[in-house]
């Protein structure tokens, strides 16, 4: 089966990469934005032709979230009309898509995981943007399914564990938020997920598509996050929990974003690790003398 994969230079896309040998049934070609832009229904439709793929993971996305609130415009473009395209490119040929949203689209103010069936409604423009990309794929009337996560890390790209990491490096004393609460998740253990759900394409889940929460068990804070990665990675650091009103940003952050993924384990028998347990791999990644990838 061919898996078309669409933002393969992102933090998620690199990981789709590496965990792609783990699926001989999969044939992954992997594209970047020069080569397909999503914005663009031309470049969409080369590459159908191209590759002919049964399956599209679309991991291209506009995620400068406080950036996003002073070019909306720009955002929605990428998170909202890209995704129209590319959905109705998929319904034209009959293609299974795969697209990746996000905890924020959800306001933070529930004190629970959230689940699919809970009602949306983001805080910042990057949040509506990619719940506008949601609506437009739901209604595009192709196969496929939406997948939202939360708080990915992994050893590629810029992420919150390889910062912690390099400023743990230094020894100064860190102050990390500690009311902002959600599920940090492996890009790896996402990416494993989302080739098992390719592989299973054929199956009526994805006709019509349906939403679905994949993020590593557990749930915890900003502040807890860093102590248990200088805990694991050995690093002594002196970490202040501070309240998000001391460290202001341009787009405001859901407090609690924790997704619950008991629908996509149901259904597919994925795995869903906790955040704890898949900290270790990640580090032991991390800190290999073969790994190069710990700065950003």
């Amino acid at each position: 089966m061919k898996v078309l994969l669409l933002g393969a230079n992102g933090q998620l896309g690199q990981a789709l990469k590496a965990e792609a040998a783990g699926f001989p049934a999969l044939a992954l070609i992997s594209t970047g934005r020069s080569e397909v832009d999503i914005c663009d229904t031309a470049s969409i439709r080369q590459a159908i032709t191209r590759y002919q793929p049964q399956v599209i993971i679309n991991c291209a996305a506009y995620t400068a979230v406080d950036k996003a609130e002073a070019e909306p415009a720009q955002a929605y473009r990428i998170n909202c009309d890209g995704v129209a395209n590319l959905a109705a490119q998929a319904a034209l040929y009959n293609i299974v898509l795969l697209h990746i949203s996000t905890d924020y689209v959800f306001s933070g103010e529930q004190a629970h995981p959230y689940t699919e069936q809970d009602s949306p409604a983001p805080k910042s423009v990057y949040g509506a943007s990619k719940l506008a990309g949601e609506q437009a794929l739901l209604q595009s009337g192709c196969k496929g399914a939406i997948i939202r996560t939360s708080w990915l890390y992994s050893e590629f790209g810029s992420n919150f564990v390889k910062t912690m990491l390099r400023l743990g490096q230094c020894r100064k004393p860190l102050k990390v938020v500690a009311d902002q609460y959600g599920s940090p998740t492996y890009a790896s253990d996402l990416a494993a997920a989302l080739l098992q759900m390719a592989a299973a394409a054929k199956q009526p889940l994805f006709n019509p598509p349906q939403l679905w929460h994949y993020a590593n068990n557990g749930i915890t804070s900003w502040y807890d996050f860093a102590c248990a990665i200088f805990h694991d990675a050995g690093l002594e650091c002196q970490v202040e929990p501070i309240q998000t009103s001391a460290y202001p940003t341009a787009a405001s952050r859901p407090a609690f974003s924790a997704l619950a993924s008991g629908k996509i384990q149901q259904h597919f028998n994925t795995p869903v690790p906790s955040w704890r347990d898949s900290l270790k791999p990640a580090l032991t990644r991390l800190q290999s003398p073969a790994s190069h990838k710990v700065t950003d």
